[in-house]
């Protein structure tokens, strides 16, 4: 039985195909979502996992039929939520005993040009990223291989740019990780855009990837913790990124590592990027197939928030994880 699930989960992450429960299309409009509090092990003795400190969990579950899917994460204090699924489908709500800021809402992203909105093609929206100060969000579309930014409040797509160092990757396995350094710096990290030595292709922008003007990046080498490979990442700073990684075996099904890793202000062509590891969700702790990272900033701590994408299964959660960075990090 172990071996026929994963077997199954194989073939739901890695197939080009919408699993047969996957929304085709989706209207705006409100969304009510449930979060169940859990512990992060049976023994609620257990407060860390690895170098993070556990602060909260949740299940999260709604009755709308867009809901879950969940590949790429933004949250604001004190728990505003905003999530992207793997079908173009953004979600907002909120999560904590604090009072929610903003009204739960469920929306597509808008169209591109020409863009069918019931074409799951379209819309294999895989990472996602944001700056605070202009309000602009940046997303990575898998199949198409393609950068797009979108204005203040997701109200429009403003630019989009397919990269040829990106179209080398594999379709099914390219632009999971997305994230802006507050230099304005871009680090995209391919899933499974593999070199000869077996460290994941990685591209460093000195700007707007989705910009004509943006001069080809630079192509690094990100050395994943053996037998994972990269879901999403963060930046925690100028100089470092926090990378969320994904594995599944017979053995334990689906397991994630968190690391850091240092970018260098001017890294050489090639040079490779070897992050430290953090942590490792596996039993008896939470564990699922993570792909959303975020980071906040809360009463002069870094927090850790982690997200799970539930493939629209009935043997999957969705489920969110909050942990405090270790200080001095």
């Amino acid at each position: 039985m172990i071996r026929i699930m994963t077997l199954l989960l194989l073939a739901v992450l890695l197939l080009p195909a919408p699993p047969p429960g996957k929304p085709m299309h989706i209207r705006p409009g409100p969304l009510l979502v449930s979060a169940r509090p859990l512990a992060l092990a049976d023994d609620p003795g257990v407060t860390t996992a690895g170098q993070l400190s556990f602060r909260q969990a949740w299940a999260l579950s709604s009755a709308h039929p867009g809901f879950g899917g969940i590949s790429a994460l933004l949250v604001t204090p004190p728990g505003q939520v905003l999530a992207l699924n793997d079908s173009g489908v953004l979600m907002g709500f909120h999560v904590g005993a604090d009072a929610p800021t903003r009204r739960p809402f469920i929306a597509p992203l808008p169209l591109r040009e020409g863009e069918r909105g019931d074409d799951w093609r379209y819309r294999d929206s895989e990472a996602m990223t944001h700056d605070p100060e202009s309000d602009r969000y940046w997303v990575g579309f898998e199949l198409q291989q393609m950068i797009c930014r979108y204005g203040s409040g997701f109200v429009r797509v403003e630019a989009c740019r397919v990269w040829p160092q990106i179209l080398s990757w594999p379709k099914t396995g390219s632009i999971e990780s997305l994230a802006r350094l507050p230099d304005g710096r871009f680090l995209v990290i391919g899933e499974m855009g593999m070199t000869r030595q077996g460290e994941h292709e990685a591209l460093l922008f000195a700007g707007d990837p989705a910009a004509e003007d943006t001069p080809p990046p630079m192509l690094l080498r990100y050395a994943a913790p053996r037998g994972y490979r990269p879901t999403d990442a963060v930046a925690f700073d100028d100089k470092r990124v926090i990378v969320l990684h994904r594995r599944v075996t017979l053995l334990d099904l689906f397991t994630a590592t968190v690391a850091v890793v240092d970018i260098p202000d001017a890294p050489r062509q090639g040079a490779v990027l070897t992050p430290r590891l953090l942590a490792r969700l596996a039993p008896p702790l939470l564990a699922d197939n993570f792909e959303g990272v975020a980071i906040t900033r809360e009463a002069g701590e870094s927090m850790l928030w982690i997200i799970s994408d539930d493939n629209h299964e009935s043997f999957q959660r969705t489920l969110l994880l909050k942990f405090a960075l270790p200080k001095g990090l």
